[in-house]
């Protein structure tokens, strides 16, 4: 999947598109830094699978948008529809299957055109036969083809770890904060409020920077925080399950 092939956006099986491994996300908060945006939209789909690539542009047409290819239709479908609307820095993600084979799929699968190719193929005969006539003149400069694979490489291939399990304490009172671990090492605080703001009264989340790996969450009072601690006990950020417990007082 190119940037200009992108731009074509996603459809629904409603659009005469059919269920396939990429999903396409539109509705971005377009504020966010792109790697900060890629390492979130890993954090958050990671769960339903297996991710081979996420796509996302700096280019002004394709700004609040992104694609996640998974390994999977399965798993592409689990995450449609589990995250359509999910409040993604405070908005909410809109999501279709994408229209088009993304680069990545496409090698794998044999089906693979150098970008610079498809364009020559899709040419309209007149602009074909003007192009060469003045061959002789382009040659000068050279042709050559777009490079492969766009965007970043696969981001389930950047390094993380999960953090070592801290022994939980034989007394632990309830209170309004909540101690996170387990957390994947680049996990950061603005990841963990997309998870924890669905929750009422949910004031802040604290992270150690010489600490990867836990977290604190703060909640209104003991009952919203016991209320979100066994709603997102064991959900899994990158494939590791986040371990709650009551922070020590």
């Amino acid at each position: 999947m190119s940037g200009e092939e992108a731009a074509g956006g996603g459809g629904g099986e409603a659009n005469g598109v059919q269920p396939n491994v990429t999903i396409y996300i539109n509705n971005l908060n377009e504020k966010i830094k792109l790697e900060e945006l890629k390492k979130s939209l890993n954090a958050v789909f990671s769960q339903f699978g297996k991710i081979l690539e996420v796509l996302a542009f700096k280019t002004l047409k394709h700004k609040g948008q992104a694609w996640v290819v998974f390994e999977d239709v399965a798993s592409a479908t689990k995450a449609l529809k589990g995250m359509q609307d999910f409040p993604f820095y405070d908005k909410p993600m809109k999501i279709q299957y994408a229209k088009t084979k993304s680069d990545v799929v496409a090698k794998a699968d044999g089906t693979f055109v150098p970008r610079e190719r498809r364009k020559r193929n899709d040419e309209k005969p007149e602009k074909k036969q003007k192009r060469e006539q003045h061959h002789d003149v382009s040659q000068a400069g050279g042709m050559n083809a777009y490079p492969g694979t766009y965007g970043a490489p696969p981001l389930s291939q950047l390094p993380f770890g999960a953090g070592p399990r801290v022994m939980m304490p034989e007394i632990i009172v309830p209170n309004s904060i909540l101690f996170v671990q387990n957390l994947p090492h680049d996990t950061t605080a603005m990841v963990l409020q997309m998870f924890f703001c669905q929750y009422q009264g949910f004031k802040e989340v604290r992270t150690i920077e010489t600490k990867p790996g836990i977290a604190f969450v703060e909640y209104g009072d003991e009952g919203q925080a016991t209320a979100a601690m066994n709603a997102l006990q064991g959900f899994k950020i990158k494939e590791t399950p986040m371990l709650i417990t009551y922070a020590k007082k």
